[in-house]
Parts: structure tokens; C-alpha cells; sequence
């Protein structure tokens, strides 16, 4: 069953979510703490993705493109938006708590290497070792995530499921019409870019500053694009 690493990650993230909701009643300086260092250990986690890159160029031009698609859209605002509908639905008393802890833990579960290379493995050799680990590192992540962002986190399972599951699906193909070149590549690029954000994170969760992460998602649109066309054209950049 190729999509059985994938339903695995998706479960353990939701596991973790709920495990995470039985420590949310953690004193308010307690959890003042336990944020900055999450903040400062998702930044150090951005940092080493970010270094990855072979070429910070494209990973610059990704950026500031990819951001001015998402200001335009305004992705951030309608992502909150979602959020606190959700909040009303459930009755939270946080406001805030669902968007954030949903782009948060989407962009920390989602970006990365790990979880492309898992799911062609699961798609093309039937082999989920990948996705398992993957699967363990995003249940413990999500259950620390959740003891200060909320229950929010839970809802990440579903772009992770639906993103790797497709990855999973199409693998076969991906593997035959993409070159191994290229493929890496973007891998590369592509975790680099994410890195970015995950550091943008990072800081936001420790009370730095506030960026609108959920704005840069395009980057990793325009990450496969500016590489796509730098390998068919040869550019040297």
C-alpha cells in the first residue's frame, strides 16, 4: 500500500496533537518558556535547512517573489480567517490559536527533504522507512507544539497527508518524467527556501518579531520554476 507511510505520518501527528492537549493546562510562565525555546530550536532548525542550498540565489529570488505573490493574495489573512471560523465552530477560547498552530506546524511538517524522498519511496519501492522516522519526529514535535499553540496543530495532518499522498500517487510518473538531476536540484533549493521560513518561525514563536510566513508559501512554487528553467536553459547563475 503506497500510501500507508504517508497515512502513518498523518496519524502520529494527530496522536501527538492529542497527547499534547493533556499538558495545554501548564502555567502561563512555564509556557512563556517552553515557546522562546521552541523558538530558538525551530531556528536553528531553519538555519541548518537554509544552509543546505547550492546556490542562495535562487533561494533569495524565490523569496522575495514568492512573497510579493503572497502579499498580493493576502494568504496570510485568509488563512486566519479559516482559523478563527474553525474556532467558532469548536468553541475555542483562543483566538488565534487554530491559524497559527495550523501554519506552523504545516510549514515545519511539510518543508523538507524528508518528506519528497519518503514519498517516492513509498510510490515507487513500496518502502516507508523514511516516512516512519518522519512520522516519530512529527508526533513529538506536534505534541510540543500543541502544549502552546493549541489544538490548531491537528489540522496540519491534512495538508501533510494530502501533499506526500500525491507525491506517493504520482510517483512513478515524477520519477520518469523528471530528471535525477533536477530532481535533487530542487530538493535541495527547495529545503533551503523552506529553511528561511522555518528560521521566520522560529522567531515569531520566541516574540522576535511577527512575519506573515503563511505570505511566503509561493516561494516554493517559484523555487521549482527558477530551477526548472536554470536546468533547461544551462544558465550559470
Amino acid at each position: 500500500m503506497f500510501l500507508l507511510g504517508t497515512l502513518v505520518n498523518g496519524l502520529l501527528i494527530v496522536i501527538g496533537t492529542l497527547l499534547g492537549k493533556l499538558f495545554h493546562r501548564i502555567s502561563e510562565e512555564m509556557k512563556y518558556s517552553v515557546m522562546h525555546v521552541i523558538g530558538l530550536a525551530v531556528m536553528v532548525l531553519g538555519l541548518q535547512m537554509g544552509f543546505k542550498s547550492e546556490n542562495f540565489l535562487i533561494v533569495i529570488l524565490s523569496l522575495v517573489f514568492g512573497t510579493v505573490i503572497g502579499e498580493y493574495f493576502k494568504l496570510e489573512n485568509k488563512l486566519n480567517t479559516v482559523g478563527l471560523w474553525l474556532e467558532k465552530k469548536l468553541g475555542s477560547k483562543s483566538q488565534g490559536s487554530i491559524s497559527e498552530g495550523f501554519v506552523t506546524a504545516t510549514l515545519i511538517f511539510v518543508i523538507g527533504a524528508m518528506a519528497i524522498i519518503g514519498a517516492l519511496d513509498s510510490g515507487i519501492r513500496g518502502d516507508h522507512d523514511v516516512l516512519y522516522t518522519k512520522a516519530i519526529i512529527d508526533g513529538f514535535t506536534s505534541l510540543i507544539l500543541t502544549t502552546t499553540l493549541g489544538i490548531g496543530v491537528i489540522f496540519s495532518a491534512i495538508p501533510v497527508v494530502l501533499y506526500q499522498g500525491t507525491i506517493a500517487m504520482f510517483a512513478t510518473q515524477i520519477n520518469s518524467f523528471i530528471p535525477q538531476a533536477l530532481m535533487d536540484s530542487f530538493i535541495l533549493e527547495m529545503t533551503a527556501t523552506g529553511g528561511v521560513m522555518i528560521f521566520a518561525i522560529g522567531l515569531n514563536l520566541a516574540g522576535i518579531t511577527k512575519i506573515r510566513v503563511a505570505n511566503l508559501l509561493p516561494s516554493i512554487l517559484i523555487t521549482g520554476l527558477i530551477v526548472s528553467i536554470i536546468y533547461g536553459f544551462q544558465i550559470s547563475l
